[in-house]
């Protein structure tokens, strides 16, 4: 499942980040992986982001952004 969401926060050194669900006010997650194919000058606090979930959450990757 693909799912929207608001950069609030990226670490370059980890290619990690922090996203808010689209929809969501509180609820965000923390060390997302982030795709090595994207970057890092693209990951600009504010832009949205598009966020590949499979079985767990822990699991979560950005795979784009837009």
């Amino acid at each position: 499942m693909i799912k929207k969401a608001i950069l609030k926060a990226f670490d370059a050194t980890n290619y990690t980040a922090t996203v808010q669900l689209e929809g969501s006010l509180s609820l965000w997650l923390t060390n997302v992986k982030v795709s090595r194919g994207i970057p890092s000058g693209e990951m600009v606090v504010g832009r949205g982001v598009a966020v590949l979930f499979l079985t767990n959450p822990e699991d979560a990757l950005i795979v784009g952004v837009f």
